[in-house]
């Protein structure tokens, strides 16, 4: 297991002792930190030693943004839901109004708050925000005297992949952008053209590349992290780099972005060859150092989620690469989803976010196949019979288990979830009794285990968190990279001696699950099917699925946009009957939903940075 605790609070308060005021302005590209006139502290005293560069770094860490926390009023919103879920209370972007980013994407400006309130963090300013510190760090490195070029090389490796990872942040959303890679005056005219989205790209992959041969592979090994031993868990590594470089390498390659930069609805072989070697190399690493390793499937769930006595480990076990960074670690309600369990927390959760029945549809049976496959043997009367094992630990449907303790008459009327039409459990906001309301007629548990109630109460000693990457991740990536780049499912990059299929095989047989039939691995089109599928149930609710489908160009594709419900009443056997499915959202979803508008204030600064297309 991982310890929480860390090292970032120790260089936080060098970096306070030096650092006497930071200014910060947002607008487009243009903010900037100012030191006070008045301050007698020299640049010097706060980047010319590695603690106190390296607290420096530390505000950089804090602004990675976790896209599950966004708070408004007293509700959190999903607005990258895509297909996944449902709330009893609209998501705003079901409707198309992607304007509507205000609490999420724009915000007001980045506050370092260690209070603990991780929602109030907001895409669009932190990354502005932490792509200047990068580049001022790295315009000071030359102050950095007196370490050995070990630890030289690890505060530029920070610096650098902030820099690129801020970018790719934002271009997920956005599109093409400036790349800004110097620091801006305040006084300087803002006249950056916006890049298209390859030309961004493959600046992202030149800072990637290059705080990947900088940073360590292990901060355990290294001089620096000797003082800290085992409190290193947190730290930006060359895994890191590597794993983002791919992905950035990928994604640029994909339909979408391939089409907005090329007019070509295609992959980019080229690029997703670069992609394939670089994830190959992540895995060659990880199996040759055992720096990641996939979670067995007796510890998948570590990936998400740890009892921890007195607050001291974390998840993520060995196959998390990157998690969002913890401010508050004992308070697991701002680090996780508090409403993803009818009886979770209890009272006061006003938005419940579900699973929709499509989206439960992609979990296939227990010998391998998709539901909809004629040798499934899966009955559409008896929907949650023999499915796959991730299906199990995922989601909560009609008869599972929610309280051990069911001693008294309250957690009683609780002890097995009721989402039937008329169930106790379905439907609408939280009752008096801080019932929480399905309207699809599921919830999941991915970050929510039994246990977690007013009843068994064991949430004190609980930690959950959404992973940002996983090696599991990297194994599907290199699997559609190799597909694309190298030509077929047997295709393998010259790194490593796995082939696409053998990818996905490996993520299905952790999961207990046989290899791909042949009939799946016979054509590219099959195959990428596969992928599509494997991606949803691996990666469920980690908040991939938002941009999976727009990077495919298939988000608009009429089997993404409805967001079903499954209706059914209970027999007097207590079996479900009259099972049908209803759709309760058809998402609004045209061809300039594809990137996010930029606001209005944004696009009006210089005439360089144009709105995107269709806005």
């Amino acid at each position: 297991m991982k310890r929480i605790k860390s090292i970032m609070h120790k260089y936080r308060l060098a970096f306070i002792a030096g650092i006497v005021s930071i200014g910060f302005i947002c607008g487009g590209c243009e903010d900037y930190l100012d030191r006070a006139p008045e301050a007698s502290i020299s640049d010097t005293d706060v980047f010319g030693s590695f603690v106190s560069f390296q607290g420096y770094v530390e505000e950089m860490y804090d602004c990675i943004v976790d896209i599950h926390k966004v708070l408004g009023g007293n509700q959190y919103y999903n607005f990258s839901s895509s297909d996944e879920v449902l709330s009893n209370v609209p998501i705003v972007w079901d409707d198309g109004n992607y304007w509507n980013q205000g609490t999420f994407l724009y915000g007001a400006s980045p506050r370092m708050d260690y209070s603990g309130n991780l929602t109030r963090m907001r895409v669009w300013p932190f990354a502005w925000y932490a792509i200047r510190k990068a580049n001022l760090g790295l315009s000071k490195l030359d102050l950095l005297t007196n370490v050995d070029p070990e630890a030289r090389n690890i505060i530029e490796g920070q610096c650098l992949f902030f820099r690129a990872y801020f970018h790719f942040e934002l271009m997920r959303w956005y599109g093409g952008l400036p790349y800004v890679d110097e620091v801006l005056s305040s006084s300087e005219e803002l006249k950056l053209p916006r890049l298209t989205y390859r030309e961004t790209a493959m600046k992202v992959a030149k800072d990637f590349e290059a705080a990947a041969a900088l940073l360590p592979l292990k901060w355990d090994d290294t001089g620096v992290g000797k003082a800290t031993l085992g409190n290193n868990s947190q730290r930006i590594t060359k895994i890191h780099a590597l794993s983002l470089l791919g992905k950035n390498l990928l994604y640029a390659g994909s339909p979408m972005m391939n089409e907005s930069s090329t007019g070509s609805n295609t992959y980019d072989a080229e690029l997703c060859k670069r992609a394939a070697d670089t994830f190959a190399e992540v895995i060659r690493i990880c199996n040759e150092s055992g720096a990641y390793q996939l979670q067995s499937w007796e510890t998948w769930t570590n990936n998400f989620w740890v009892w921890s006595p007195g607050n001291r480990e974390r998840p993520g076990g060995t196959e998390v690469i990157m998690n969002p960074t913890i401010i508050i670690p004992n308070f697991v309600r701002f680090t996780t989803n508090r409403t993803s369990n009818p009886v979770q927390f209890g009272a006061g959760n006003n938005r419940v976010e579900v699973p929709t029945h499509n989206y439960i549809k992609n979990y296939g049976m227990a010998n391998g196949l998709p539901i909809d496959d004629p040798q499934s043997g899966y009955d559409p009367n008896a929907p949650w019979t023999g499915r796959e094992p991730r299906f199990y630990i995922d989601i909560v449907y009609d008869g599972v288990r929610l309280v051990d303790n069911a001693s008294v008459a309250a957690a009683k009327e609780n002890e097995f979830a009721q989402l039937s039409n008329s169930g106790r459990h379905r439907n609408g906001t939280p009752a008096s009794n801080g019932v929480a309301g399905s309207v699809t007629g599921y919830f999941y548990r991915k970050w929510t285990p039994k246990g977690n109630n007013p009843w068994d109460n064991r949430w004190g000693n609980f930690q959950s968190y959404h992973p940002i990457m996983r090696l599991a991740d990297v194994y599907l990536m290199y699997a559609e990279a190799a597909l694309h780049g190298y030509g077929s499912p047997t295709a393998k990059s010259p790194v490593i001696g796995l082939t696409a299929v053998d990818a996905v095989n490996t993520i299905r047989n952790r999961a207990q699950l046989p290899n791909l039939a042949n009939k799946f691995t016979a054509s590219k089109e099959a195959f990428m099917n596969e992928i599509i599928r494997e991606r949803a149930v691996e990666l469920a609710f980690e908040g991939h699925r938002f941009f999976d489908l727009r990077r495919w160009n298939i988000a608009g594709n009429q089997e993404y946009l409805q967001k079903t419900a499954i209706d059914f009443d209970r027999g007097p056997d207590g079996k479900p009957i009259n099972l049908r499915e209803r759709v309760v959202v058809t998402r609004v979803f045209e061809k300039k939903h594809n990137w996010l508008p930029f606001q209005l204030g944004d696009t009006r600064l210089y005439e360089g940075f144009t709105q995107n297309p269709g806005w």
